[in-house]
């Protein structure tokens, strides 16, 4: 029997409204969002036992919870989610445009791009080290990027509610509008014909953009070509390596004290 058009309307309305929020889980997580008030708040499941450890958060954000059984957790959530009996549905974070949210602060400005940076574990590590050195935004392309998703919540434990995460159509564009505001655009890379600390005292003092690939494939012609120069980590063995997450904490905290 075909379906009634209302009711065909009303299922696209519905998986259309489910497309656009997300499970964020974990306590520290849930917790923050709970107190975040700029965080569209959907529905809230809980244990008992992640109730009680939550009371205070759930009491500031005004939300009736569901109290679950951690047997049966009732909130959708992939079967292998450490979700300590937390979980919270949510819409995206909306920071604003990157013009408004990265404009420098006369010589101060630190950005981190990322380039087809897809593990959301990553992402999660690099928005906790960006946070942690002062960081205007985290800047990621809207394909082929992490987005926004519980796992990359959980792992950058609470910073997603602080650090700005941006989604941009074309990086390339980004980093030339950030250069136009004054930004000096640093791409990291192991081929890069300086170590990160001299290449950095080569420009004048002013604020700088750390542009950062995937492991393995690293920055794209395009991005590479954007950039102002090109700079390397240097390592103590030949064949020492780091993954993006780390790689980005190390050039932030360089970029921080180099900005004083």
């Amino acid at each position: 029997m075909k379906k009634p058009a209302w009711v065909i309307e009303k299922e696209k309305a519905r998986r259309a409204a489910n497309a656009e929020t997300l499970w964020l889980f974990g306590l520290h997580a849930v917790e923050d969002a709970l107190r975040n008030p700029a965080r569209d708040k959907q529905r809230l499941v809980l244990t008992r036992n992640a109730a009680d450890k939550l009371a205070e958060a759930v009491a500031a954000s005004g939300m009736a919870p569901e109290i679950s059984d951690p047997r049966k957790f009732a909130a959708p959530l992939d079967p292998g989610a450490v979700h300590q009996g937390a979980a919270l549905e949510v819409r995206p974070l909306d920071w604003g445009p990157v013009a408004e949210v990265c404009a420098p602060e006369g010589v101060r400005g630190l950005v981190v791009l990322l380039d087809r940076v897809s593990d959301p574990h990553n992402v999660g590590a690099i928005l906790r080290s960006a946070e942690v050195f002062g960081a205007k935004a985290v800047i990621a392309t809207q394909r082929h990027a992490a987005p926004e998703t519980g796992a990359l919540a959980k792992t950058a434990s609470g910073a997603l509610e602080r650090q700005p995460y941006l989604r941009v159509r074309n990086l390339a564009e980004e980093i030339a509008a950030l250069q136009a505001m004054g930004y000096v655009a640093l791409g990291l890379d192991g081929t890069g014909a300086l170590p990160l600390a001299e290449g950095i005292a080569r420009f004048p003092p002013g604020p700088l953009a750390l542009v950062l690939g995937a492991e393995g494939p690293g920055l794209r012609d395009k991005t590479r070509a954007s950039c102002d120069a090109i700079l390397r980590i240097p390592a103590a063995g030949a064949f020492g390596s780091l993954n993006v997450s780390n790689a980005a904490a190390v050039a932030l905290y360089a970029a921080r004290m180099a900005q004083g």
